[in-house]
């Protein structure tokens, strides 16, 4: 991503109505049949990512119209509207995922408790804390510009823009290679498409922000201060027992260095380098 390719938010807007998927139209047919005859391993890791996945998108979108509240034109609130549809549509793909596929039904409340006993605490300190924290201070002010970077820095950068873009990459690339899951790599291929909307939204929108006023900047390196031990902690899955330590095909190191690069990559854009934290 480069400052070329930075979109506004009504063009944004424009690529989410000519880029619409229905999560109940793709099909899970062979993903039923493979999982059944998938290893051991292979499954558990399989289930971790949709467990942090499922974990992840019900706080996103619960703890979005704080967002939307606080918009400062009206092709900004119509993109960002768009962005809490999207992410309840992502929930519900990977709900219908475990209900047809790991063949465990429940409601979305169910998948999320269940998740939730699979992931470690940073997952809480992210998503149950740093999250919620930014979103109540954002919902109580507004207006507050300081409010609103930490609030996109938390979501667009951390959360899809660190752990969201780097467990795609991992985990699509595994699939693949492996020739296992199709109908979970299609959904999960078009929910990638959907968060490079998102990010590119709160790419644009903190690069305008620190162009106005160069101060909020700090806002933007104190919340990852805050935040990165605890994102360190929740890219490393757990591992398969190999000799390498890896999981789907990739060491800790491996994942660590895709994430920090990317993220490293966005904040030069926006104007708040990560070697200045």
């Amino acid at each position: 991503m480069n400052e070329a390719h930075l979109h506004d938010p009504l063009t944004l807007y424009r690529h989410w109505e000519e880029q619409q998927w229905n999560p109940f139209e793709i099909d899970l047919t062979t993903d039923r049949e493979q999982w059944e005859r998938m290893d051991a391993a292979d499954r558990d890791a399989v289930l971790w990512v949709v467990s942090s996945l499922m974990v992840a998108e019900e706080r996103i979108t619960t703890k979005f119209s704080g967002l939307i509240g606080a918009y400062g034109t009206e092709e900004e609130a119509t993109f960002l509207a768009t962005q809490q549809v999207d992410e309840a549509r992502h929930m519900q793909f990977y709900a219908r995922f475990q209900d047809e596929v790991v063949s465990n039904p429940h409601t979305i409340a169910d998948h999320v408790a269940r998740a939730r006993r699979e992931l470690s605490p940073a997952f809480g300190a992210i998503f149950d804390e740093a999250l919620v924290e930014a979103h109540e201070k954002l919902v109580a002010n507004p207006g507050d510009a300081g409010a609103k970077v930490r609030f996109v820095t938390t979501y667009h950068m951390i959360i899809e823009g660190t752990l969201g873009l780097t467990a795609f990459e991992f985990i699509v690339r595994y699939l693949n290679e492996e020739g296992l899951l199709p109908g979970f790599v299609d959904g999960y291929s078009r929910i990638h498409h959907d968060e490079q909307r998102h990010i590119g939204y709160g790419v644009w929108y903190l690069r305008e922000a620190l162009k106005d006023d160069p101060g909020l900047g700090d806002d933007v390196r104190e919340t990852l201060r805050a935040q990165l031990p605890a994102v360190s902690e929740a890219l490393a899955p757990p591992t398969s027992g190999d000799a390498e330590g890896e999981t789907l095909g990739a060491t800790p190191e491996e994942i660590r260095k895709f994430a920090i690069d990317g993220l490293r990559r966005r904040l030069k854009i926006v104007g708040a380098p990560l070697s200045s934290l």
